[in-house]
């Protein structure tokens, strides 16, 4: 009897495809009949940050060399929608009344060529009435300059009004020897996926088709709906080339885009320009962070204040409740702190909106109690990586509530950081260091550590999935997840082949049309294989009890004795292997009947929380300030390991777009909101060159809250990375007296540190 494919490093079904002839996305459905003859969208984009429109003339426009239509708001006949989480806050798709950040889409050139919109674009002449343009969210918070005067407040969002606490005054900390105190930014990051914003629209028969890049074609089917209630789309996800969260819901464009290919009656094709990537298409992180952490000169902590002001841009969108609603939760990490307040503001600017970027809220958390970590143990004189084990919460295999009211499921914090400081040779790098330091080398040996805690999947307990077995002995996976990089088709193929018997080669998987699979919520928040991947488990294994069923029928023998023989692919009746029938006669037998399948929905026991612990290795010239990451050791604990291959592959991708916050990418704006990091000239993108060495540490600590006992990987290499990276920075410096530096920690933020 062959063993389990499951926990082996199966090879990617997806790679020859992506390797040879390439994916089909968005722009690439050339051959689909239903865009024939399809037209261009080209969006007007605000080139205000704050103003009150006056006029919107279109009239030259119109004239341009292959312009078939200009819409408004008003022509669309488009009507202020309102925002989820605060009911002050609402707009039109397209700017009506007034402009909120630099990007925002105004109006829309329909023309017979692509190339025909911008010109025309240009022509459309906007009348602006300036209005002050409030970038700090400090400033918001206090300025008489309201973004949206019906919200009465710049502070959307204020956690006190979800009961908790406010935190004031110092008494807090009054039994502590040691009080320390910082200002921390978490910069605003531009998500980057290699693959724009796409769609394309078709009105067929009175309904919608809409082919989008999204990550949770049913949740974008939904929005769509909800705005406009005559569309009943049908939402079609070809290859989608990244997504990094940036791409779960719908946004304005791509919402407004049927009711303009039913105002002039043809298919529409529409795709952004990286520009206008860079500066519409939602940004992450975004957080200030005031800290303050006290204990005891022994290394004991005794209590952690984290207040979190979220920056939100300019709508109130998720990223402004989901960022720190995942902060406060999380804000404690993986210490045993007796007592943490933390409290949470969401501030509207005039930038662009934030939204659900890789992490969202965990990462946040973690890189505040992680610098606050450094600095108390900066302060106290112990060794950085002793701190944190003097105040981890211990091993625990039963569900563990922090001080901060989170449970955990389980968790062996102590024994990450001992594997990772373990392979990384940590005495021996610090003594690299020490002897660095007394030569006086121009070069210095930075050490970063970080132990993290996450949550995944938290907010959504369930997910769907169907398999169906064809008469030729193929069979097909639906499942509500959608993959855009995460090698689904891999891991979908390989738990349905475990089950079934059914080669993998055998098995296709199919996601994101809403006719086809109707009920999913997507992939987001490292949901995917724990709740995606365990619908598919329970189904397949529900889909051969079944079989078992009809193939009893049909050798006419008790259910009971039948047996699924996972090599030949075969049911027979037990202890007679030559009296059988396969899948494809099953299926074939029921072909008049319903067919061959099964659906499912998984619904969990709760979200499950990852942990790890991270080691930056660094060496930074004092001389200029560069930085260069020479090492990552990481230990990641995702419980059970499907495919190794897959593990790993995720978490290198987090780990370096972790290592890209902590030394390269910020956006940032003017003071007349004008970004100056509009491009991929302007915005440090990480290349594989400043991506350093990996090394893994293997660490599987199972779930008991699913049946795979995994749990999400997809951000744990990020959150556990940035912190690990700038604290590396700082510690090759902190012998000059440097004590923090902001992230990015550029050459310059570096040297002006050192030069301090």
């Amino acid at each position: 009897m062959a063993g389990s494919i499951l926990g082996n490093r199966v090879l990617r079904k997806e790679d020859p495809k992506f390797l040879t002839t390439g994916g089909v996305y968005v722009d690439d459905m050339h051959a689909e009949p239903l865009l024939a003859g399809a037209a261009h969208v080209t969006f007007v984009r605000s080139q205000m940050a704050h103003a009150t429109i006056l006029g919107i003339d279109i009239s030259a426009a119109l004239q341009a060399p292959g312009v078939i239509a200009v819409h408004t708001a008003a022509s669309l006949g488009l009507a202020p929608e309102t925002s989820s989480y605060n009911a002050g806050v609402s707009r039109t798709l397209l700017a009506s009344d007034r402009v909120r950040y630099v990007g925002e889409p105004v109006a829309v050139v329909v023309t017979e060529h692509a190339n025909q919109g911008e010109d025309a674009a240009d022509l459309v002449v906007i009348d602006y009435e300036p209005l002050e343009v409030l970038i700090d969210i400090e400033a918001a918070m206090t300025s008489s300059t309201l973004i949206y005067p019906d919200a009465g407040s710049n502070i959307a969002i204020d956690s006190t009004v979800w009961g908790m606490p406010d935190v004031t005054g110092d008494d807090y900390f009054s039994d502590c020897e040691v009080v320390v105190k910082g200002r921390f930014v978490n910069q605003r990051l531009a998500p980057c996926p290699l693959e724009v914003r796409g769609s394309a629209v078709a009105w067929v028969d009175g309904r919608l088709f809409q082919w989008i890049s999204t990550q949770h074609a049913q949740g974008v089917r939904d929005q769509i709906n909800k705005s406009d209630s005559t569309s009943h789309v049908r939402v079609i996800t070809p290859d989608v080339g990244g997504g990094f969260g940036a791409k779960i819901s719908a946004y304005p464009e791509e919402i407004v885009l049927g009711r303009v290919a039913l105002a002039v009656n043809r298919p529409l094709r529409w795709r952004e320009t990286r520009s206008e990537s860079m500066i519409s298409l939602g940004h992450g992180r975004a957080q200030l962070q005031y800290i303050t952490i006290g204990g005891n000169r022994d290394g004991q902590v005794l209590a952690y204040r984290l207040e979190a002001i979220q920056d939100s841009g300019a709508f109130v969108d998720v990223g402004a409740v989901l960022a720190p609603a995942c902060t406060r939760p999380m804000s404690s990490g993986v210490y045993a702190i007796p007592k943490i307040e933390c409290r949470t503001k969401s501030v509207v600017t005039n930038t662009t909106p934030i939204v659900a970027y890789r992490g969202a809220g965990r990462p946040e958390a973690t890189a505040a109690i992680e610098r606050a970590m450094d600095m108390f143990a900066a302060e106290i004189g112990i060794d950085a990586a002793e701190v944190r084990r003097k105040n981890l919460i211990g091993k625990f295999m039963q569900p563990h509530t922090t001080a901060i009211g989170q449970e955990y499921d389980v968790g062996d914090y102590e024994g990450a950081l001992d594997l990772v400081l373990a392979a990384a040779n940590y005495a021996d790098l610090r003594k690299e260091q020490a002897a660095r330091r007394a030569r006086g080398d121009r070069n210095q040996l930075g050490i970063g550590v970080s132990v993290y805690v996450e949550i995944t999947s938290g907010g959504t307990n369930h997910e769907d999935a169907r398999i169906e077995v064809l008469p030729d002995g193929r069979a097909i996976v639906y499942t509500g997840t959608s993959p855009h990089g995460q090698g689904h088709v891999t891991a979908w193929s390989m738990i349905a082949s475990e089950h079934t018997g059914i080669a993998m080669d055998k098995i296709d998987v199919v996601w994101g049309d809403t006719d086809l699979i109707p009920e999913g919520l997507g992939t987001y928040g490292s949901r995917s294989l724990q709740l995606g991947g365990a619908a598919v488990h329970e189904t397949a294994i529900k889909l051969v009890e079944q079989a078992k069923a009809f193939a009893a029928s049909q050798l006419e023998a008790a259910e009971s004795d039948i047996v699924l023989d996972k090599e030949r692919g075969v049911f027979h009746v037990a202890g007679t292997p030559a009296k059988s029938t396969s899948w494809g006669d099953l299926a074939a037998s029921r072909a008049n009947d319903g067919g061959l399948g099964y659906a499912h929905r998984f619904t969990s026991g709760g979200a499950t929380f990852p942990f790890g612990a991270h080691v930056a290795v660094v060496e930074v010239d004092t001389e200029t300030g560069k930085v260069t990451h020479l090492k990552q050791i990481a230990c990641d604990d995702a419980g059970t390991v499907l495919n190794p291959l897959l593990l790993e592959g995720q978490i290198h991708g987090g780990i370096a777009q972790g290592s890209a916050q902590a030394l390269l990418e910020e956006f940032v704006y003017d003071a007349d909101g004008n970004p100056k990091t509009g491009n991929l000239a302007e915005y440090a993108f990480i290349s594989a060159v400043e991506a350093p060495q990996i090394e893994l540490v293997a660490m599987a600590t199972p779930t008991p809250r699913n049946p795979l006992g995994a749990k999400g990987v997809g951000e744990s290499g990020t959150i556990g990375s940035t912190p690990a990276v700038q604290s590396a920075v700082v510690d090759a410096v902190a012998h000059l007296g440097v004590r923090h530096i902001d992230m990015p920690t550029t050459p310059e933020r570096v040297w002006q540190a050192i030069n301090q």
